[in-house]
């Protein structure tokens, strides 16, 4: 079974109202040139060693770069019982869209 998508569209409405959670799957030195702002980074490689990171009790939204490693990602947390959400297009696709974006590093 494959976990649900959305569009950045869809993404950037939640996040709008602060409702989104979303985790970023890609490297650091992707991370590092553009991002979501608020979106926590874990890279996919880390991604079974920081699940407790991950939080249970409300939905996840997963993104990468173009929407393929979020996928995958996306469908092992659903089989681990996470509510996830993959975001379709990706971090490309927001930006596409004219979203805002953050470079640099976590805080």
């Amino acid at each position: 079974m494959s976990a649900a998508e959305v569009s950045v569209d869809e993404l950037a409405a939640q996040w709008k109202d602060g409702g989104a959670t979303i985790v970023d799957v890609r490297e650091p030195g992707e991370y590092v040139e553009a991002h979501i702002p608020g979106v926590q980074l874990i890279p996919m490689g880390s991604v079974i060693e920081q699940i407790g990171d991950i939080p249970r009790d409300r939905t996840v939204y997963i993104v990468c770069a173009v929407g393929g490693r979020s996928a995958q990602v996306a469908d092992y947390l659903d089989a681990q019982g996470y509510d996830v959400r993959n975001v379709a297009g990706g971090t490309n696709a927001w930006i596409r869209a004219g979203h805002p974006v953050e470079t640099g590093l976590p805080e």
